[in-house]
């Protein structure tokens, strides 16, 4: 898969990551999908050099879920409690 490729597949798992996880995200639905693209990549990348599978394997959409999800839940912990100071 190319990367034009990755980039429309992550934005899908970006988007399904956001309803696997709902919430008010720090970023919004734009950071979210970027996470997705980030997580897929990163995901599916992880699974084929470790051997899980292969180029076009079904599982290769399930690491890419759990990249992005993964993605999610740390960005979540790194902004969530962030407040913006107005003077």
């Amino acid at each position: 898969m190319g990367i034009l490729g990755w980039i429309v597949f992550g934005l899908v798992i970006g988007a399904l990551a956001k309803l696997l996880m709902p919430g008010k995200d720090p970023g919004g639905i734009i950071v979210t999908m970027l996470l997705g693209i980030v997580g897929s990549v990163l995901g599916g990348f992880l699974g084929q050099t470790l051997g899980l599978y292969g180029p076009g394997d079904a599982a290769g959409f399930v690491m890419s879920l759990l990249g992005a999800i993964l993605l999610l839940v740390i960005y979540r912990m790194a902004t969530g409690n962030r407040r913006t100071i107005t003077t």
